[in-house]
């Protein structure tokens, strides 16, 4: 395993706690959820309202998808080379 300098391991340290916790489960929930009203067409008055929807669903994306970008990224830094 590839070790990790002190700052690499405080950072992916502090994100492992965040994801254990449970402020950040309920974010993820109401992300989730927020993502589906968001996506609707029904409730589009225009065609900035949907950029405006279209830069919401990028940005909620991104948080619901951090999880995952970090789990990635500490897997790569730390594989055997």
């Amino acid at each position: 395993m590839a070790s990790l300098n002190r700052e690499e391991e405080l950072y992916y340290n502090n994100y492992f706690d965040l994801f254990r916790s449970n402020g950040w489960q309920q974010l993820i929930a109401e992300l989730t959820t927020n993502a589906v009203t968001v996506n609707s067409l029904e409730t589009v008055k225009d065609e900035a309202d949907m950029h405006f929807r279209k830069g919401q669903l990028n940005i909620i994306g991104s948080i619901l998808n951090l999880e995952t970008m970090i789990n990635n990224s500490f897997e790569e830094q730390t594989q055997n080379d």
